[in-house]
């Protein structure tokens, strides 16, 4: 066991000297995320999901060079291949969980480590969910064990405007830099409805302290932002010095350039809709609502606006604003032609969110609307990447795309399903039939296996 934790605390000084040399020269906060090398793999046999709508039976995939090379059938292996039999299994793009908060609200569960909201004002867009993300959370791990490969990273919800959230790689780090995926479009978290007007009207006797209130705060904010942007696009152009910098009105400011996507904490159908006109009036688009347990009411409108809506598959009732909260809102979603997507928001859910999406199908299913595996599985694939602006790197088995890919005991849909094989970006990150020897995350060092003693 001391020889194992000695090669681990070497291996991890030989990759900070790497790190630090890799450091120099890079933009403050970029990521620093590289995957090593690895082997060729070639996937026989399998029902494979492509999250494009498609379904393959007794299909191939071929992994090369970190990206998805070939999908198909009879795919022959190239040389120094590893191949993978998954006759009688299933394979899908990874999964990514649109919202969660592992590493801002990390285990334990202490003071200490809750870092997800910053409730010292009601817009707080200065801050960055990244900044608070501790990678040594365990639950990283047990998410990939479930196939989740990404995964958006925000704020609580106790601000009407909470701050930036971030994608990461679900991989194995000791900074966040090392999970960041590259080139991801940073999201601002926004929140509307009972949170807001609780912790700052209820709980403080502070503004807002209604709905009419929280709106009040969103155009306020946003205002002062279009203000502050003017300035500094005056200044770009030569014509002024622009404005005194300020962090938040940078981020809103990125909002109205379209350079941040809104990803917005909404239950209620009215709200929904009152929101995409603030979003009109200030001419920025939100690319999803989040929770969202009466989006089957406005299925043709989040359609029109093209905006995503992010939910569980039966959470309902535990608020006032959950209480139209129905099983079939995904599929019903779905349905009107709109983006569906499941999501955790939590950290035992997340290792689950095929089940997630299960259910859902299923009450689709008792509605009487027909949705096939090859549809939802892009609930958690493909729609989830669409409403995080990453559509063209991850979420479908196409050529080009990341390596990320699970092969799956069987149907990912059934409550029995278990990831076998979880691969992000062509590596092998979790291999059910020979899991890593412990400790398998710094926060587990010292804690003993079953019958260890202390050396």
């Amino acid at each position: 066991m001391r020889r194992h934790f000695c090669g681990a605390a070497l291996a991890a000084l030989l990759l900070g000297a790497c790190g630090q040399e890799q450091d120099q020269g890079r933009q403050p906060y970029s990521s620093t995320y590289t995957p090593p090398a690895a082997e060729a793999v070639l996937i026989q046999h399998a029902t494979v999901l492509t999250g494009t709508g498609s379904r393959i039976d007794d299909g191939d995939v071929l992994v090369q060079n970190r990206k998805i090379a070939q999908v198909g059938k009879g795919i022959a292996p190239p040389a120094g291949a590893a191949v993978v039999d998954a006759q009688n299994r299933w394979v899908t793009p990874g999964i990514i969980d649109p919202h969660s908060h592992l590493g801002v609200y990390p285990s334990p569960e202490v003071w200490a480590t809750q870092d997800g909201n910053e409730a010292t004002s009601p817009t707080t867009p200065n801050v960055w969910s990244e900044h608070s993300v501790w990678p040594q959370d365990p639950g990283f791990e047990q998410a990939r064990e479930g196939g989740v490969t990404s995964m958006l990273i925000l704020p609580g919800s106790a601000n009407l405007i909470g701050g930036r959230g971030t994608l990461l790689k679900n991989v194995p780090a000791t900074t966040y830099q090392e999970m960041k995926f590259p080139g991801a479009p940073q999201v601002l978290k926004m929140a509307c409805g009972e949170n807001p007007k609780r912790v700052y009207g209820k709980d403080r006797q502070q503004f807002p302290s209604t709905w009419m209130g929280d709106v009040a705060g969103y155009r306020a904010a946003f205002a002062k932002a279009a203000e502050y942007k003017a300035k500094r696009d005056a200044a770009k152009k030569g014509k002024d010095k622009g404005p005194d910098r300020d962090l938040g009105m940078d981020t809103l400011a990125d909002v109205l350039d379209g350079k941040i996507l809104v990803e917005m904490h909404c239950y209620r159908a009215d709200q929904m809709a009152t929101m995409l006109d603030v979003a009109q009036e200030f001419k920025f688009r939100i690319a999803a609502f989040h929770h969202a347990v009466e989006a089957y009411k406005i299925g043709p409108l989040l359609k029109a606006h093209d905006t995503c809506a992010v939910m569980w598959a039966d959470w309902w009732g535990f608020k006032l604003e959950a209480y139209d909260g129905i099983r079939e809102n995904i599929a019903m979603v779905d349905a009107a032609g709109a983006c569906a997507t499941v999501h955790s928001d939590d950290p035992i859910g997340v290792q689950r969110l095929n089940q997630e999406a299960g259910k859902a199908m299923a009450a689709g299913w008792r509605a009487g609307l027909d949705i096939p595996r090859e549809r939802a599985i892009r609930w958690i694939t493909a729609n989830p990447a669409k409403a995080l602006g990453v559509a063209d790197r991850v979420g479908t088995l196409e050529p080009g795309k990341d390596g990320d890919v699970v092969v799956w005991s069987t149907d990912p849909f059934s409550v029995y399903a278990q990831a076998d094989l979880v691969y992000i970006d062509g590596v092998l990150r979790f291999d059910r039939a020979h899991p890593p020897p412990l400790p398998d995350s710094d926060f587990k060092l010292g804690i003993l296996g079953q019958g260890e003693e202390m050396p």
